[in-house]
């Protein structure tokens, strides 16, 4: 993927190969792929999962990042779960952890 010039490697799947390549930009290119479009909530729930990441080496599993929407956006656990997959309505793996510019996640299914 080529975005202002410069070649951002992505593996067969799409996904980042260099996490630390990730900006707004790639993002945004990834969220096209991805069929997705990102308003501010977005933002909300990558910056804690690149936050996650940079601390752990991991990406955050549903369960921390739904955690961490409660507190976020003031909602129920069960809101919390709702909004994220309505928001990535093809998977937590497959479109948060790809568009927030993680590896994919070898031991998860992409569900």
């Amino acid at each position: 993927m080529e975005i202002n010039g410069k070649f951002i490697d992505l593996d067969p799947e799409g996904y980042l190969i260099h996490p630390g390549e990730w900006n707004r930009e790639v993002a945004n290119e990834l969220a096209i792929s991805e069929s997705l479009e990102l308003a501010d909530d977005y933002w909300v729930v990558f910056e804690f999962m690149r936050a996650y990441y940079d601390e752990h080496g991991v990406p955050p599993d549903v369960r921390h990042t739904t955690k961490q929407m409660i507190s976020d956006f003031n909602i129920d656990k069960k809101g919390a779960k709702a909004k994220l997959f309505t928001m990535f309505p093809y998977g937590y793996v497959k479109q948060a952890c790809k568009v927030s510019g993680m590896k994919r996640p070898r031991g998860w299914s992409t569900g």
